[in-house]
């Protein structure tokens, strides 16, 4: 069931940046974990980064870390990815994901809600 919406893709040149937005329903999530996870074409879906809603705990894949930062914003109800230092291994379909669980690792649990995607496509 599609319950979350992401936004801020687009197209950037290597060595840019982008900040992606998913909208959380209510407080569907407010015990539970919040995650972005990206499926480039031919690809399969794979982890980014994700955060405990009410803080305290973020996970960040290997190859985004120290690129990327996992945030929430508690006036909009967003979950944001801030994005750095891009390069076209980042180019993918973006999907924020949720989860009414949490585990120490963050990516461990299942994420059994999800946006329809936004696109990020890095130039060389």
């Amino acid at each position: 069931q599609v319950q979350l919406e992401e936004s801020g893709g687009g197209l950037v040149q290597t060595g840019g940046s982008l900040r992606l937005s998913c909208v959380v329903p209510g407080r569907t999530f407010v015990d539970g974990s919040m995650a972005w996870f990206r499926q480039a074409p031919g690809k399969a879906r794979e982890f980014v980064a994700g955060m405990w809603w009410f803080g305290g705990r973020t996970d960040y894949a290997e190859s985004v870390k120290g690129r990327f930062t996992v945030s929430k914003d508690n006036a909009k109800n967003t979950l944001e990815l801030q994005m750095k230092g891009l390069n076209p291994e980042d180019t993918a379909v973006y999907y924020c994901a949720g989860s009414k669980f949490r585990s120490t690792v963050v990516r461990s649990v299942k994420f059994d809600y999800w946006g329809r995607g936004t696109q990020v496509i890095v130039s060389s």
